[in-house]
């Protein structure tokens, strides 16, 4: 990889908890951070404090809602259009599991959690391959959960059975097959972009976690320190396609090692965010 500070980095989900901090600790070491976040005054807050606070005046922001697919598509095309190159893409937007225990949907039709987690990444990270390949070489960080739950390729949107938290589960392993076989293509190909999961620490001191539960276990830190070793360490330069809990590689669930799942999973996903087959490569 290029020093951090020749990098340009974009961090989705970057207007609180997780995504804000790591956004803040890779400019203040210099880096070009692109800023995404679905609240426009929000994402212009989070922008005024990070070059505060880093002093860093190579930041961007762009804005996007995750539950919709046509912005995802718009995100893409502006982040392509207004940057010549992209190092590292951490994959960090997403929904918690929720507090009332109702089912929604996404503006296209799909379980909003779906969607927001899942289908908005793998789009985004699809759509911005080719900019990925042409600034090689490059990272990917998809930052998923422990808390995982099988797909039911029948039952994928949980129209029935629903709970939130099996809602969430379900999208932070399909991201993490997702991973598993990016990372196998991309390899197959030569492409010297490596593509990582983490779960970065458990139930950090976030609003995603305080709208789920009545308390936390770590702090945000813990899950900087997870996530930047990630992005941009030097020993994992050519480390692809594992899944790590906090520092530590692990096992995830049984699923995610099925090629047929895996398979399966990705189809799927193309047929519902409107990619042709085998886009991530030819485009």
């Amino acid at each position: 990889m290029r020093p951090v500070d020749q990098q340009t980095i974009l961090v989705t989900g970057a207007t609180d908890g997780l995504g804000k901090a790591v956004a803040r600790e890779l400019a203040s070491r210099g880096s070009t951070v692109l800023l995404h976040g679905r609240d426009a005054a929000r994402l212009e807050e989070s922008l005024r404090e990070i070059r505060g606070a880093s002093g860093n005046n190579r930041l961007g922001a762009h804005r996007a809602d995750f539950a919709s697919l046509d912005d995802v598509r718009r995100l893409a095309d502006e982040v392509e259009r207004d940057h010549d190159r992209l190092d590292l893409l951490v994959n960090n937007a997403g929904l918690g599991a929720g507090s009332n225990g109702a089912r929604e949907e996404s503006a296209d039709g799909h379980e909003l959690r779906f969607a927001v987690n899942y289908l908005a990444p793998f789009l985004l990270t699809n759509r911005l391959l080719p900019l990925l390949r042409r600034s090689s070489p490059g990272r990917i960080v998809n930052v998923a959960s422990a808390g995982q739950a099988p797909i039911d390729f029948d039952n994928i949107m949980l129209e029935h059975g629903y709970g939130g938290m099996r809602a969430y589960s379900q999208t932070k392993l399909a991201l993490i097959m997702f991973t598993f076989d990016l990372a196998e293509r991309l390899r197959a190909e030569g492409v010297d972009v490596t593509v990582n999961a983490l779960h970065p620490a458990s139930l950090m001191d976030t609003k995603m976690v305080r709208e789920s539960f009545d308390h936390s276990l770590t702090t945000v830190d813990d899950g900087v320190e997870a996530t930047l070793r990630l992005a941009i360490a030097p020993e994992l330069d050519h480390v692809s396609g594992h899944y790590y809990e906090r520092l530590q590689e692990s096992r995830a669930h049984e699923q995610a090692y099925d090629d047929e799942a895996r398979r399966r999973l990705w189809r799927m996903s193309e047929d519902l965010v409107g990619l042709p087959t085998a886009a991530a490569l030819a485009r």
